[in-house]
């Protein structure tokens, strides 16, 4: 007769399906995580390298300056939902290669509420991404405006010396710098800026050294 301990024991048909139950709800959970870790990543890549016209963030001027010059145009757009009227201050500016130029852009609330809004950037051509680089940028933090409110915003930046040996974007004279203000949710609103937000937030001056003042 069967002791009480062996009929608790699984067969081996039930302890294979357990572990397949197991494996199955492992891949699963892993593949969950995965999806939210893409974003984070994809956008560190993009930061990184420049990939599809990301212009790079860095926290000083370059050590060297090119005679060669390029012209920079400002695109400015807004997203539905949000009430805001944004331009630049100027279209186009030639700057030379590795001289650090600060540029403002007017953004003004016309609603009667309070609103939030996070700018997506990116420049065209997209190759030259790698070689446009930032040190502050009303860009990096969520903007609140008060009913009416117009504010003056600048992006301090500079073009890499190093896009004139590339063969592959030596030839390219114009770079359009691109801005679209997006809504922020109220719920998103509240949540806690990043440290990599805050971080680059801090540079404004170090960059405006070398060019001050509007232009």
């Amino acid at each position: 007769m069967p002791t009480q301990m062996q009929k608790s024991k699984l067969p081996p048909t039930g302890r294979r399906d357990l572990f397949i139950a197991f494996l199955c709800g492992g891949v699963v959970a892993m593949m969950v995580g995965a999806s939210f870790a893409a974003v984070p990543i994809y956008s560190w890549f993009c930061r990184t390298t420049g990939y599809g016209g990301t212009p790079q963030v860095v926290k000083s001027a370059p050590t060297e300056t090119s005679e060669r010059k390029i012209t920079v145009r400002f695109d400015a757009n807004v997203g539905g939902g949000l009430p805001w009227r944004f331009v630049p201050e100027r279209n186009t500016i030639q700057v030379k290669l590795g001289e650090v130029v600060t540029v403002y852009y007017a953004v003004t609330n016309e609603s009667a509420r309070k609103t939030v809004g996070q700018a997506a950037y990116n420049v065209s051509p997209t190759t030259v991404g790698g070689y446009f680089d930032k040190i502050n940028c009303f860009c990096f933090t969520q903007q609140t405006l008060n009913p009416g409110e117009k504010r003056d915003m600048a992006v301090v930046f500079y073009v890499d010396p190093k896009l004139a040996p590339d063969a592959d974007v030596n030839t390219v004279n114009l770079i359009t710098l691109s801005y679209t203000f997006y809504p922020v949710r109220p719920d998103a609103e509240s949540s806690p800026q990043t440290g990599e937000a805050a971080g680059r937030a801090t540079t404004a001056e170090s960059g405006a050294s070398r060019k001050s003042g509007r232009i």
